[in-house]
Protein backbone atom coordinates (compact mmCIF):
# COMPACT_ATOMS: atom_id res chain seq x y z
CA UNK A 1 0.00 0.00 0.00
CA UNK A 2 1.43 3.52 -0.84
CA UNK A 3 1.82 5.77 1.58
CA UNK A 4 -1.12 8.32 1.72
CA UNK A 5 -0.05 11.66 0.87
CA UNK A 6 -0.59 14.49 3.85
CA UNK A 7 -3.48 16.79 3.12
CA UNK A 8 -1.63 19.31 4.80
CA UNK A 9 0.73 18.79 1.43
CA UNK A 10 -1.95 19.92 -1.01
CA UNK A 11 -2.23 23.38 -1.72
CA UNK A 12 -5.06 25.65 -2.04
CA UNK A 13 -6.93 25.77 -4.86
CA UNK A 14 -8.74 28.87 -6.81
CA UNK A 15 -7.64 32.34 -5.85
CA UNK A 16 -8.55 35.35 -3.76
CA UNK A 17 -9.92 37.17 -6.60
CA UNK A 18 -11.84 33.79 -7.93
CA UNK A 19 -14.06 33.98 -4.48
CA UNK A 20 -14.35 37.71 -3.84
CA UNK A 21 -16.03 37.29 -7.19
CA UNK A 22 -18.29 34.50 -6.19
CA UNK A 23 -19.03 36.63 -3.22
CA UNK A 24 -19.83 39.81 -5.51
CA UNK A 25 -22.39 37.44 -7.26
CA UNK A 26 -23.72 35.90 -4.07
CA UNK A 27 -24.20 39.04 -2.55
CA UNK A 28 -25.45 41.00 -5.66
CA UNK A 29 -28.35 38.16 -7.12
CA UNK A 30 -28.33 35.81 -4.11
CA UNK A 31 -27.69 32.35 -3.11
CA UNK A 32 -29.66 30.45 -6.19
CA UNK A 33 -28.02 33.04 -8.70
CA UNK A 34 -24.64 31.79 -7.68
CA UNK A 35 -25.65 28.13 -9.10
CA UNK A 36 -24.37 28.50 -12.09
CA UNK A 37 -20.85 29.74 -11.57
CA UNK A 38 -20.43 27.05 -8.72
CA UNK A 39 -20.94 24.07 -11.93
CA UNK A 40 -18.74 25.77 -13.78
CA UNK A 41 -15.95 25.73 -11.21
CA UNK A 42 -16.79 22.45 -10.32
CA UNK A 43 -15.89 21.61 -13.52
CA UNK A 44 -13.24 23.23 -13.88
CA UNK A 45 -11.59 21.04 -10.68
CA UNK A 46 -12.74 18.50 -12.30
CA UNK A 47 -10.95 19.13 -15.80
CA UNK A 48 -7.86 20.31 -15.02
CA UNK A 49 -7.17 19.12 -11.32
CA UNK A 50 -6.23 15.26 -11.65
CA UNK A 51 -5.80 14.15 -7.98
CA UNK A 52 -9.19 15.83 -7.26
CA UNK A 53 -10.76 13.68 -9.84
CA UNK A 54 -8.65 10.27 -8.57
CA UNK A 55 -9.67 11.17 -5.00
CA UNK A 56 -13.27 11.48 -5.77
CA UNK A 57 -13.45 8.35 -8.13
CA UNK A 58 -11.61 6.32 -5.13
CA UNK A 59 -14.18 7.28 -2.71
CA UNK A 60 -17.28 6.91 -4.55
CA UNK A 61 -16.14 3.35 -5.97
CA UNK A 62 -15.28 2.35 -2.51
CA UNK A 63 -18.94 3.89 -1.28
CA UNK A 64 -20.31 1.39 -4.18
CA UNK A 65 -21.51 4.73 -5.68
CA UNK A 66 -21.19 5.12 -9.99
CA UNK A 67 -18.08 6.70 -10.35
CA UNK A 68 -17.96 8.37 -13.88
CA UNK A 69 -17.33 12.13 -14.37
CA UNK A 70 -20.69 13.36 -14.22
CA UNK A 71 -20.87 11.41 -10.88
CA UNK A 72 -17.40 13.43 -9.56
CA UNK A 73 -18.52 16.55 -10.69
CA UNK A 74 -21.50 15.96 -8.72
CA UNK A 75 -19.36 15.47 -5.62
CA UNK A 76 -17.22 18.35 -6.30
CA UNK A 77 -20.07 20.76 -6.97
CA UNK A 78 -21.84 20.11 -3.56
CA UNK A 79 -18.77 20.94 -1.99
CA UNK A 80 -18.57 24.26 -3.88
CA UNK A 81 -22.45 24.56 -3.08
CA UNK A 82 -21.24 23.82 0.64
CA UNK A 83 -18.13 26.47 0.37
CA UNK A 84 -20.27 28.96 -1.16
CA UNK A 85 -22.94 28.93 1.44
CA UNK A 86 -19.79 29.93 4.08
CA UNK A 87 -20.53 33.86 2.53
CA UNK A 88 -23.93 33.63 4.11
CA UNK A 89 -22.74 31.80 7.25
CA UNK A 90 -20.11 33.83 8.31
CA UNK A 91 -22.36 36.81 8.59
CA UNK A 92 -25.17 35.10 10.18
CA UNK A 93 -28.11 35.43 7.05
CA UNK A 94 -29.67 32.57 7.32
CA UNK A 95 -32.96 33.34 5.83
CA UNK A 96 -31.80 31.27 2.65
CA UNK A 97 -31.19 28.26 4.20
CA UNK A 98 -34.19 25.17 5.75
CA UNK A 99 -31.68 24.17 8.40
CA UNK A 100 -33.24 21.25 10.65
CA UNK A 101 -31.43 20.13 14.04
CA UNK A 102 -31.48 16.38 15.45
CA UNK A 103 -29.88 16.45 18.96
CA UNK A 104 -30.25 19.98 20.30
CA UNK A 105 -31.37 19.35 23.35
CA UNK A 106 -27.60 17.84 24.26
CA UNK A 107 -26.06 21.10 23.62
CA UNK A 108 -28.65 22.75 25.56
CA UNK A 109 -28.64 20.68 28.09
CA UNK A 110 -24.83 21.10 28.55
CA UNK A 111 -25.39 25.21 28.36
CA UNK A 112 -28.12 24.81 31.11
CA UNK A 113 -25.63 22.76 33.05
CA UNK A 114 -22.78 25.71 32.73
CA UNK A 115 -20.48 22.52 31.26
CA UNK A 116 -17.95 22.99 28.19
CA UNK A 117 -17.55 20.45 26.12
CA UNK A 118 -15.62 18.82 22.75
CA UNK A 119 -17.41 18.03 19.81
CA UNK A 120 -15.61 16.08 17.06
CA UNK A 121 -16.62 17.15 13.39
CA UNK A 122 -15.91 15.83 9.94
CA UNK A 123 -15.33 17.35 6.75
CA UNK A 124 -19.21 16.35 5.81
CA UNK A 125 -21.54 18.91 4.80
CA UNK A 126 -20.63 22.00 6.33
CA UNK A 127 -19.57 22.99 9.95
CA UNK A 128 -19.91 26.97 9.86
CA UNK A 129 -23.64 25.96 10.24
CA UNK A 130 -22.71 24.92 13.35
CA UNK A 131 -21.18 28.17 14.35
CA UNK A 132 -24.09 30.26 13.33
CA UNK A 133 -26.85 28.35 14.63
CA UNK A 134 -25.14 28.62 18.13
CA UNK A 135 -25.09 32.11 17.39
CA UNK A 136 -28.46 32.33 16.83
CA UNK A 137 -29.64 30.37 19.52
CA UNK A 138 -27.18 31.66 22.33
CA UNK A 139 -24.63 28.73 22.04
CA UNK A 140 -20.81 29.98 22.20
CA UNK A 141 -18.96 27.74 19.65
CA UNK A 142 -14.89 28.13 18.76
CA UNK A 143 -13.09 25.65 16.35
CA UNK A 144 -9.68 24.14 17.21
CA UNK A 145 -7.67 23.21 13.81
CA UNK A 146 -5.34 24.06 10.89
CA UNK A 147 -6.44 26.65 9.00
CA UNK A 148 -3.31 26.82 6.71
CA UNK A 149 -4.83 25.22 4.04
CA UNK A 150 -7.84 27.48 3.59
CA UNK A 151 -5.77 30.67 4.46
CA UNK A 152 -7.27 32.34 1.14
CA UNK A 153 -10.92 31.67 1.66
CA UNK A 154 -10.98 32.32 5.64
CA UNK A 155 -9.29 35.77 4.47
CA UNK A 156 -12.39 36.55 2.69
CA UNK A 157 -14.62 35.26 5.19
CA UNK A 158 -12.87 37.62 7.76
CA UNK A 159 -13.49 40.49 5.23
CA UNK A 160 -16.67 39.99 5.41
CA UNK A 161 -17.18 39.13 9.49
CA UNK A 162 -14.52 39.63 11.81
CA UNK A 163 -15.69 38.15 14.39
CA UNK A 164 -15.20 35.01 12.50
CA UNK A 165 -11.14 34.72 13.56
CA UNK A 166 -11.74 35.20 16.95
CA UNK A 167 -13.67 31.67 16.95
CA UNK A 168 -10.85 30.09 15.52
CA UNK A 169 -7.92 28.58 17.59
CA UNK A 170 -5.05 27.58 15.52
CA UNK A 171 -3.53 24.23 16.66
CA UNK A 172 0.56 24.91 16.63
CA UNK A 173 2.59 21.34 17.02
CA UNK A 174 5.56 23.13 18.41
CA UNK A 175 3.75 25.38 20.52
CA UNK A 176 1.14 23.74 22.46
CA UNK A 177 -0.14 26.33 24.84
CA UNK A 178 -3.03 26.34 22.22
CA UNK A 179 -4.41 23.92 25.15
CA UNK A 180 -5.03 26.22 27.70
CA UNK A 181 -6.83 28.34 24.99
CA UNK A 182 -9.25 25.13 24.39
CA UNK A 183 -9.04 24.65 28.51
CA UNK A 184 -10.14 27.78 29.56
CA UNK A 185 -12.89 28.05 27.05
CA UNK A 186 -14.67 24.83 28.20
CA UNK A 187 -13.90 26.12 31.87
CA UNK A 188 -16.17 28.79 30.86
CA UNK A 189 -18.97 26.48 29.54
CA UNK A 190 -18.27 26.97 25.62
CA UNK A 191 -18.27 24.51 22.95
CA UNK A 192 -15.37 23.44 20.68
CA UNK A 193 -14.79 21.39 18.09
CA UNK A 194 -12.54 20.14 15.84
CA UNK A 195 -12.22 17.47 12.93
CA UNK A 196 -11.73 14.25 13.53
CA UNK A 197 -11.21 12.62 9.80
CA UNK A 198 -7.52 14.17 8.82
CA UNK A 199 -4.23 13.27 10.80
CA UNK A 200 -2.82 16.43 12.28
CA UNK A 201 0.44 17.87 11.77
CA UNK A 202 2.04 15.42 15.08
CA UNK A 203 1.14 12.10 13.08
CA UNK A 204 -0.58 10.78 15.91
CA UNK A 205 -3.26 8.48 14.65
CA UNK A 206 -4.49 5.07 15.00
CA UNK A 207 -5.95 2.79 11.92
CA UNK A 208 -9.59 2.01 12.04
CA UNK A 209 -11.63 0.44 8.94
CA UNK A 210 -13.42 3.06 7.11
CA UNK A 211 -15.24 1.69 3.92
CA UNK A 212 -13.77 -1.50 4.17
CA UNK A 213 -10.32 -0.99 4.16
CA UNK A 214 -7.68 0.65 7.03
CA UNK A 215 -7.54 4.39 7.40
CA UNK A 216 -5.05 6.36 9.48
CA UNK A 217 -7.24 8.65 11.77
CA UNK A 218 -6.24 11.46 14.47
CA UNK A 219 -6.16 10.93 18.15
CA UNK A 220 -5.80 14.02 18.84
CA UNK A 221 -9.26 14.61 19.61
CA UNK A 222 -9.14 11.63 22.29
CA UNK A 223 -6.16 13.01 23.87
CA UNK A 224 -6.98 16.39 24.41
CA UNK A 225 -10.52 15.26 25.99
CA UNK A 226 -9.15 12.56 28.16
CA UNK A 227 -6.65 15.65 29.28
CA UNK A 228 -9.68 18.01 29.97
CA UNK A 229 -11.53 15.52 31.29
CA UNK A 230 -14.50 16.89 29.51
CA UNK A 231 -17.17 14.94 27.41
CA UNK A 232 -17.14 14.58 24.10
CA UNK A 233 -19.74 14.63 21.76
CA UNK A 234 -20.01 14.30 17.75
CA UNK A 235 -21.37 16.66 15.64
CA UNK A 236 -22.32 16.05 11.68
CA UNK A 237 -24.04 19.22 9.27
CA UNK A 238 -25.34 17.37 6.32
CA UNK A 239 -26.31 19.31 3.39
CA UNK A 240 -29.66 18.21 1.43
CA UNK A 241 -30.29 20.13 -1.89
CA UNK A 242 -31.06 22.87 -2.89
CA UNK A 243 -31.07 24.55 0.73
CA UNK A 244 -31.14 22.19 3.84
CA UNK A 245 -29.06 21.27 6.14
CA UNK A 246 -29.51 18.80 8.80
CA UNK A 247 -27.18 19.15 11.61
CA UNK A 248 -26.89 16.26 14.30
CA UNK A 249 -25.39 16.10 17.35
CA UNK A 250 -25.06 12.73 19.41
CA UNK A 251 -23.09 12.46 22.80
CA UNK A 252 -19.84 10.10 21.97
CA UNK A 253 -18.33 10.05 25.66
CA UNK A 254 -18.77 11.09 29.24
CA UNK A 255 -15.47 11.42 29.75
CA UNK A 256 -12.19 9.72 27.65
CA UNK A 257 -10.64 7.16 29.67
CA UNK A 258 -6.87 5.98 28.49
CA UNK A 259 -6.11 3.12 30.85
CA UNK A 260 -2.19 2.90 31.91
CA UNK A 261 -0.75 0.10 29.56
CA UNK A 262 -4.02 0.05 27.02
CA UNK A 263 -3.49 3.37 25.91
CA UNK A 264 -2.43 2.48 22.58
CA UNK A 265 -5.71 -0.04 22.40
CA UNK A 266 -8.34 2.40 24.04
CA UNK A 267 -7.24 5.07 21.18
CA UNK A 268 -7.84 2.58 18.40
CA UNK A 269 -11.41 1.62 20.43
CA UNK A 270 -12.42 5.44 20.04
CA UNK A 271 -10.93 5.82 16.69
CA UNK A 272 -13.18 2.81 15.14
CA UNK A 273 -16.17 4.03 17.00
CA UNK A 274 -15.45 7.32 15.11
CA UNK A 275 -15.03 6.27 11.69
CA UNK A 276 -17.73 3.73 11.84
CA UNK A 277 -20.17 6.74 12.37
CA UNK A 278 -18.66 8.67 9.59
CA UNK A 279 -18.98 5.99 7.41
CA UNK A 280 -22.78 6.05 8.46
CA UNK A 281 -23.45 9.71 7.61
CA UNK A 282 -21.54 8.96 4.24
CA UNK A 283 -23.77 6.23 3.14
CA UNK A 284 -26.99 8.49 4.46
CA UNK A 285 -25.41 11.65 2.13
CA UNK A 286 -22.77 10.04 -0.32
CA UNK A 287 -21.74 13.51 -1.63
CA UNK A 288 -20.94 15.31 1.70
CA UNK A 289 -17.46 14.09 2.52
CA UNK A 290 -15.23 16.59 1.39
CA UNK A 291 -11.16 14.93 1.54
CA UNK A 292 -10.31 15.38 -1.95
CA UNK A 293 -6.56 13.87 -1.46
CA UNK A 294 -5.29 10.15 -0.64
CA UNK A 295 -7.19 9.29 1.99
CA UNK A 296 -6.50 5.40 2.33
CA UNK A 297 -2.73 4.47 2.72
CA UNK A 298 -0.17 3.35 5.44
CA UNK A 299 0.73 6.99 7.51
CA UNK A 300 4.40 7.12 7.96
CA UNK A 301 4.65 8.89 11.20
CA UNK A 302 3.28 9.22 14.38
CA UNK A 303 1.36 6.82 16.87
CA UNK A 304 0.24 3.69 15.20
CA UNK A 305 -2.38 1.80 17.14
CA UNK A 306 -3.51 -1.64 15.84
CA UNK A 307 -7.28 -1.64 14.32
CA UNK A 308 -9.63 -3.12 16.77
CA UNK A 309 -12.31 -5.54 15.76
CA UNK A 310 -15.27 -3.84 15.74
CA UNK A 311 -18.89 -5.10 14.17
CA UNK A 312 -20.46 -2.55 12.11
CA UNK A 313 -24.10 -1.97 11.05
CA UNK A 314 -23.98 -1.04 7.28
CA UNK A 315 -26.77 1.51 6.89
CA UNK A 316 -27.59 1.49 2.51
CA UNK A 317 -26.51 3.62 0.22
CA UNK A 318 -29.14 6.49 -0.39
CA UNK A 319 -29.24 10.07 -2.43
CA UNK A 320 -32.06 10.91 -1.23
CA UNK A 321 -32.20 14.69 -1.15
CA UNK A 322 -28.65 15.41 -2.94
CA UNK A 323 -29.91 16.08 -6.50
CA UNK A 324 -27.56 18.98 -7.67
CA UNK A 325 -29.28 22.78 -7.62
Amino acid sequence: MTPAVRWQDVTEKGSVLGIRIVVAIATALGRRAVGLALHLIAAWYVIFHPDVRCASREYLTRLGCPAGLRDIHRHVYCFARVAADRIFLARGVLTPFEIVTHGEEHLRALRAARRGALVVLAHVGSFDVFRAVGSSHDLSFSFLGYFRNARKINAVLRELNPAVEARLIEIRPHDPTFIFDVARLIEEGEIVGTMGDRVGEDGKTAQATFLDAPAAFPTGPYLLAATLGCPLYLAFGVYRAPNRYDLYCEPFAERIVLPRGARAAALAGYAARYATRLEHFCRLAPYNWFNFFPFWGTPSVGEVAPTPSVNEHRQPTSTAGQEES
